[in-house]
């Protein structure tokens, strides 16, 4: 299915038979993709007269309750309402859902912190060099640091890989609305609480953008080159901070 759009003055066809998942499964138990130390998914099957609602115990119908949290189970999308006082849904921010969008694989920067920890940091040279001179509405992340697991893996207390704060300013500046990246955060897992990457991409408090996202924890698959695609961004109608997101890419031929 080749369709055509018009984009900044462009021509693009674009193949909507093939799309590219960039979302990782929730599912119950262990194996879950985690951060923050969140405890596991639960997906339990309510309880009506002493029976539980699964057809496999005779029920006529499956019937679960789940508990996770977005932030920290799989792939999510954010919004400023993430650092702000204010409630700023992500569930009600969009006007529309599909953004030209570019795919960049960058290896973080071992950088020694005055404690002598090592960081993995994505700086702006990086990124600089990365997107060249055609600027994305949407920028795809994918880190190369040697171990690009991504499903099912706990992050927590591991120190990922994380933005310079410039980075997302420049970010910001040229004009990137959507950014995603393949870590649990923008920010370093640990950093006082400043959260530096985020509010320079928001530029919070003096702005409340509700125009940009940020969304975590995707997964790149292997074959997927650098480049140019078609980025559909769809999730659930939460009126919450951040909600499970399904990216989904188009290649561009």
């Amino acid at each position: 299915m080749i369709a055509e759009i018009e984009h900044r003055n462009r021509r693009l066809k674009v193949d909507l038979a093939k799309p590219i998942d960039l979302s990782l499964p929730l599912h119950a138990g262990e194996g879950q993709t985690r951060a923050w130390w969140v405890d596991p998914v639960s997906m339990e099957a309510v309880v009506w007269e002493g029976k539980p609602m699964l057809v496999a115990e005779g029920s006529s119908v499956n019937f679960r309750t789940i508990r996770f949290n977005p932030h920290g189970h799989g792939t999510h999308t954010e919004s400023v309402g993430h650092i702000s006082q204010e409630v700023h849904p992500v569930g009600g921010m969009l006007d529309r859902y599909f953004f030209v969008a570019q795919v960049v694989s960058v290896r973080p920067l071992d950088r020694r912190t005055a404690k002598g920890v090592t960081d993995h940091v994505i700086t702006l040279g990086h990124l600089r060099e990365a997107i060249g001179d055609r600027i994305p509405e949407a920028l795809v992340i994918r880190t190369v640091n040697g171990d690009n697991a991504r499903d099912g893996r706990d992050w927590s207390g591991s120190n990922p890989p994380y933005l310079e704060a410039q980075a997302c300013e420049w970010l910001r500046s040229i004009g990137v609305l959507h950014l995603l990246l393949d870590l649990p955060s923008v920010d370093r897992e640990s950093d006082g609480g400043a959260l530096a990457a985020h509010h320079a991409f928001w530029d919070h408090p003096n702005t409340v953008d509700l125009k940009r996202t940020v969304t975590e924890l995707i997964q790149v698959p292997r074959e997927v080159v650098d480049g140019d695609y078609l980025l559909e961004l769809q999730f659930p109608h939460f009126m919450n901070d951040a909600a499970p997101s399904r990216p989904v890419l188009y290649a561009l031929i």
